[in-house]
């Protein structure tokens, strides 16, 4: 039997707390009616309610983004361990964004933490910025007495995941952006420069080398179908982030072969241990138990193909397997990282090991990015050169037989 997928919206609200007071916050619910019983139960008279339409989302300021929760992260952990009670620590943060959406979202938990929610129900109300993995952290502190330590923890590592993003966006954009620009320049020799050498040669009546009347021949192309190529080229990039998103069969493939690209597949496989190890030893710490952190584990490797191996190995250790040796069976971890884990499960000290992982792991991505930064660089110039070079040498080999011509 299928089950039917409620789609749900963003609400801005206004209302009146037990006290009297006038609040305002931001819920997600699957209509107006379900932010309003939300708001009774928890004690809150609602006055206004508004939907988040396009124009309204597009005009709240920058979207939210992760390294926003980061911050929000270290804020909060800041705050509290100084002493500052919970919800006036969240107030103060709210208040201090200059982005109105996080700052609408920050005080819409403040507004729910006062009447009477937990702050882990409180972001489980925000799916999109805080995951499962977050959520759990918060309530395992809750739980425990222990949030202070449960948020620097958090603060951490994000912190550390967001430095990893950055330097593996910092290794792909360099490359991207001259690429981007060679076919920009490109693009605009063919369709501007050399129809002017093409009026020029036919005018002199001259032969044209096979080289030549190859680019221009690829300039008349492009002036008549530019559109055509441009609108297939975008059309298969869609196509594949389509795909990577809908079909969980062509994510895996593209998972597993951006691994086994040189250079770069290094630094997404070293990310990707780097991730696995700093989460599993923030879980660990914050004394979730080993089974209930792979599952949470998995989801923050950032691979479909660690995803897959994590979750396999919790089944394993499920059922009393160490978890070093799951770690061996699945293949995709160096040997020294298995070793390092299983010294921390004979000293009881997992998130100890797996932290040291992380930070030798997060070292190397750092050094892995320098190093193929450099590397590109000689070989992005090639690509100019072949490009850009090439179309020049085209248009200039005629004009060395234009003497015959006359």
């Amino acid at each position: 039997m299928a089950i039917a997928v409620v789609k749900q919206s963003n609400f801005f609200w206004e209302g009146t707390d037990k006290k009297g007071s006038r609040i305002k916050g931001k819920s997600m619910a699957s209509s107006e009616s379900a932010v309003k019983a939300d708001l009774r139960r928890q004690g809150i008279m609602p006055i206004r309610i508004r939907k988040e339409n396009f124009l309204s989302a597009m005009g709240r300021g920058k979207r939210i983004k992760s390294a926003d929760i980061a911050f929000f992260s270290r804020q909060l952990s800041t705050m509290m361990a100084a002493g500052v009670p919970l919800v006036q620590a969240i107030d103060i943060i709210g208040r201090g964004h200059t982005n109105p959406r996080m700052r609408d979202m920050v005080l819409g938990i403040k507004a729910d933490v006062e009447s009477g929610n937990t702050l882990a129900d409180s972001l489980a109300k925000q799916p999109l910025y805080f995951d499962a993995l977050f959520v759990n952290l918060i309530r395992a502190g809750e739980h425990s007495g222990a949030l202070e330590t449960l948020l620097d923890r958090i603060a951490t590592y994000k912190e550390k995941t967001e430095a990893i993003k950055k330097k593996i966006k910092k290794a792909m954009f360099y490359p991207v952006a001259v690429l981007v620009v060679a076919t920009i320049v490109t693009a605009i020799l063919l369709i501007f420069v050399i129809p002017e050498f093409q009026s020029l040669f036919n005018s002199a009546g001259a032969a044209l080398p096979a080289f030549t009347q190859m680019v221009v021949n690829l300039s008349n192309s492009v002036r008549t179908k530019g559109w055509l190529y441009l609108i297939l080229i975008v059309g298969v990039i869609v196509g594949i982030i389509q795909a990577r998103k809908r079909s969980e069969r062509f994510h895996e493939f593209m998972d597993r072969a951006l691994l086994k690209i040189p250079v770069i597949g290094m630094v997404l496989n070293k990310a990707a241990i780097a991730r696995f190890a700093r989460t599993l030893s923030t879980m660990f710490a914050a004394g979730v138990n080993l089974v209930e952190a792979l599952g949470s584990v998995a989801g923050a490797t950032g691979n479909v193909i660690f995803e897959k191996a994590t979750l396999k190995m919790r089944d394993q250790v499920s059922t009393g397997q160490q978890l070093n040796l799951a770690m061996a069976q699945s293949g995709i971890f160096p040997h020294v990282v298995v070793q390092m884990i299983a010294i921390g499960e004979e000293a009881g000290s997992i998130d100890t090991m797996a932290a040291k992982v992380a930070d030798f792991y997060e070292e190397e991505v750092d050094n892995a990015v320098d190093s193929m930064s450099s590397l590109m660089e000689p070989f992005i110039m090639v690509i100019l050169g072949v490009l850009v070079g090439g179309l020049v040498v085209a248009m200039y080999l005629p004009i060395f037989n234009l003497g015959n011509a006359f």
